[in-house]
């Protein structure tokens, strides 16, 4: 018993290590991606909020598109009867409850949904969501599987544009992101995220108490060609972020675990080592007696 665990203790510290060696590779990606995702967001919110201030004051670009539509087709907002989930967890396990925890937001808000009359449907990446929503009976309309073998832009871009394709169809009214948003490596928290349909652009007053003034930007050609770019630029960095973000908090969980796992198995070897050594020191203490008494009886 005391060879197996301490095999097992070689293989949860290597599964530490390898997991350690990986995160920091993680964290530097999503750390250095934060501020653009963020600024992209910001950028976004500025440019729909002023050209929607320029279509209700008559002065927008003449070829944008119409005050009564949206400024974009993925800010089109209708009554949400279908929604899509974009579930990310991992293909492996041992690493403590970071997919149990994905499973149980999922659960929280698939039966949210349900309660207000709205038909889930899932795209997943990560083998251990995709069977427990199997298990749930839930349909699954996309799967990308190894997603994060290579995890880059491109890949991340294959999930966007399934997203953004169902959501134009009018296969569904709104797509949210089920993922695990990474803090540190003891802290990962479990998050949903709108997807689409984008957040309304909403105009801040100048002076106002916790409002800002519009940033001013100058376009080229039009609002309506940046933001034909901008939007799907942003649906792509945020499904990559998402992505990033639960990858690192995958590696954190299971780094976090096997070290756990370590610590626990050197426990266990001190107990069962103790024991070893009472039974042996009885085993001897017994043929001490057994031949003291045969010693005896000769006399």
């Amino acid at each position: 018993r005391i060879g197996s665990v301490k095999s097992t203790q070689k293989i949860t510290r290597a599964m530490k290590m390898v997991a350690g060696a990986r995160l920091n590779r993680a964290q530097q990606r999503i750390t250095a991606l934060r501020p653009y995702a963020q600024k992209t967001q910001e950028i976004l919110e500025g440019v729909t909020a002023a050209l929607a201030s320029g279509q209700e004051e008559g002065q927008a670009d003449p070829e944008a598109i119409e005050v009564e539509k949206p400024v974009h087709k993925l800010l089109a907002r209708r009554p949400i009867k279908k929604a899509l989930f974009v579930v990310l967890s991992s293909d492996r396990g041992l690493c403590g409850g970071y997919n149990a925890n994905v499973v149980k937001l999922v659960m929280r808000e698939w039966d949210a949904r349900k309660a207000e009359g709205v038909e889930v449907t899932f795209a997943t990446a990560g083998k251990k969501a995709r069977e427990a929503i199997v298990r749930k009976r839930g349909t699954i309309a996309k799967d990308f599987p190894k997603i994060y073998d290579g995890l880059d832009l491109e890949k991340a871009k294959l999930v966007a544009d399934y997203a953004t394709e169902a959501f134009l169809k009018g296969d569904v009214d709104a797509v949210y992101v089920l993922y695990t948003e990474f803090k540190s490596a003891m802290t990962q928290r479990p998050s949903v995220q709108q997807l689409l349909p984008l957040a309304k652009p909403t105009k801040k007053a100048e002076g106002k108490e916790g409002g800002a003034a519009l940033t001013k930007y100058d376009y080229e050609p039009n609002e309506k060609a940046l933001l034909s770019r901008l939007v799907p630029m942003y649906v792509e960095i945020s499904i990559y972020r998402a992505l990033l973000d639960s990858q690192a908090s995958e590696l954190g969980a299971r780094m976090t675990a096997m070290d756990a796992a370590t610590r626990n198995a050197k426990e266990m070897i001190g107990r069962l080592t103790l024991v070893y050594n009472r039974a042996r020191q009885a085993a001897i203490t017994k043929e001490l007696m057994e031949i003291i008494g045969g010693a005896e009886a000769l006399k």
